[in-house]
């Protein structure tokens, strides 16, 4: 390699991506859209990159102004930091969460909005319909991005190139004056790289500047005893980092399905065969055992132990008292056959879910695996076209409220809602947790909603992820965090030795 192509790679940050599918803030549905789309656009407001705990920063205005009744905000745009936007185009970004027309996945953020509009050129009222104590989290998120007109961002890079399915090319935008890294990368590159085998030997001949999941298969070449990393990868200056995931994995069910939705027994049953010793060990124990929907270090979690949690014995007598003796259905003599679909068809999904199908075979369940692109999965599971679906949550901001509102009645698809539940014992719950005046108060709704949740098992609870990210010498200022989207901005290149 020459040393003009070493320098213009060292300007450039690398890493793969799965497929994006839109650049749209209000038409975003995996974290995959919302990474690409924290570069390009601003948001309100952003998760400070560096402080722990969480909590929130200036983005494309400052902190708001709170009314003493918690009902109105004021938004006051930074000078000097949205380029051409406008506080208009902000109103119309916020406005289109909520147009009927643009039938966006995350409208479910602006239920609780009563209007939006602009003060003058320089600020923007938010009136609520009701308090909301989590509300200025939502002015972070990916979908409250300000975007013009014309799909035009503020955020401080440009997408030049985007080759579906295998390239998208971000450009640091000329003259942006916001906050980021004093050295940071010209280029961010994301490449769409399936196999994890071949993204293994790219971050290893220098191709990628990060790692941000290491293949099950490459595990124990990386990490060693203690969970640290090979001696022969630290003295090439690979740096290893981990941290807990703020994310839940599950197998959805879906509840409008005739058979699981209104067999709550066999709902149960599903989660006692699921056998998290062996899905541990097959994920090399980097995975936290999963007893609900809300992870660990979120206020208001319930703590205590999950009565559905792996028992082949109980498995089997919920199978037969769901009308399955055995797995077999008495009025036609055949085997209970389930359908669960995935988002992509990898060595590593397939392997999972041949696991699984083994898991079930042990109570006499046969499991099928449907494969889908991930466009197509995510249609599939939004329409309700799905039995059972493998999916996670990456949690958008730490309130148990975040992760509890995936059992929300109101939040059906295209809202987070994908498995169809509904119960008013919950609602009712939930919806008191939101008026609550006290965190106590709140946080022993929050409790119940999940002892509701754990009981009805409209999820199979699989696991919390820990996280694990490599980065080669040439990124600086690197820290691991649970908000990553634009996090890119605050990388510094480091040249490499010659």
């Amino acid at each position: 390699m020459t040393l003009a192509a070493s320098i213009l790679l060292a300007a450039a940050f690398t890493r793969t991506m799965e497929r994006v599918s839109t650049m749209d803030p209000a038409q975003a549905r995996s974290v995959y859209d919302t990474h690409a789309i924290g570069l390009v656009y601003e948001t309100p407001l952003e998760v400070d990159y560096k402080a722990r705990p969480y909590r929130l920063a200036p983005g494309f205005c400052e902190l708001p102004e709170v009314s003493q009744d918690g009902l109105v905000y004021i938004f006051r745009c930074r000078a000097g930091t949205s380029g051409a936007l406008t506080v208009g185009d902000m109103v119309r970004s916020l406005e289109r969460l909520r147009d009927p027309d643009v039938a966006s996945p995350n409208g479910w953020m602006m239920k609780g909005v009563d209007t939006v509009r602009a003060i003058g050129d320089e600020a923007v009222e938010i009136r609520l319909k009701r308090r909301c104590h989590y509300f200025p989290w939502l002015m972070a998120m990916s979908a409250t991005a300000v975007r013009g007109k014309d799909g035009e961002g503020s955020g401080p890079y440009e997408l030049t190139r985007w080759r579906r399915n295998h390239e998208m090319v971000f450009t640091r935008r000329s003259g942006w004056r916001g906050e980021c890294a004093a050295h940071g990368f010209d280029t961010v590159r994301y490449l769409v790289v399936d196999d994890a085998s071949t993204q293994w030997l790219m971050f290893l001949r220098g191709e990628l500047d990060f790692l941000g999941e290491i293949a099950r298969d490459n595990w124990d070449s990386i990490v060693g005893e203690g969970g640290r990393l090979d001696p022969s990868l630290s003295a090439q200056g690979v740096r290893l980092y981990t941290m807990p995931a703020f994310d839940v994995m599950y197998v959805g069910i879906n509840m409008n399905d005739p058979v699981l939705g209104q067999n709550r027994k066999l709902r149960q049953a599903l989660n006692a065969a699921f056998d998290y010793p062996a899905w541990e060990k097959f994920y090399n124990g980097r995975i936290v055992r999963c007893d609900g929907p809300v992870p660990p270090g979120v206020g208001g979690r319930l703590e205590t132990p999950f009565k559905y949690a792996f028992d082949l014995d109980l498995a089997r007598r919920l199978v037969a008292e769901a009308g399955y003796p055995g797995g077999t259905d008495p009025k036609t003599g055949r085997r209970l056959t389930l359908t669960m679909s995935i988002g992509r068809a990898s060595q590593e999904s397939r392997e999972a879910g041949e696991l699984m199908a083994a898991f079930y075979e042990k109570v006499g369940i046969r499991l099928e695996l449907d494969f889908k692109t991930w466009d197509a999965f995510l249609r599939a599971v939004s329409e309700g076209r799905v039995q059972l679906y493998r999916m996670g949550w990456v949690g958008d901001y730490p309130d148990a409220q975040n992760f509890l509102q995936l059992f929300l009645s109101k939040n059906t698809s295209p809202g987070p809602n994908h498995s169809k539940y509904s119960n008013a014992d919950f609602d009712r719950e939930y919806e008191a947790a939101l008026d609550a005046t006290t965190e106590a108060e709140r946080d022993a709704r929050w409790i119940r909603c999940q002892e509701i949740v754990r009981e009805d098992c409209p999820w199979v609870f699989t696991h919390y992820n820990k996280a694990f990210f490599l980065t080669r010498p040439t990124v600086g200022n690197f820290v691991p965090t649970c908000f990553p989207d634009g996090a890119e901005k605050w990388y510094e290149k480091v040249s490499p030795a010659f």
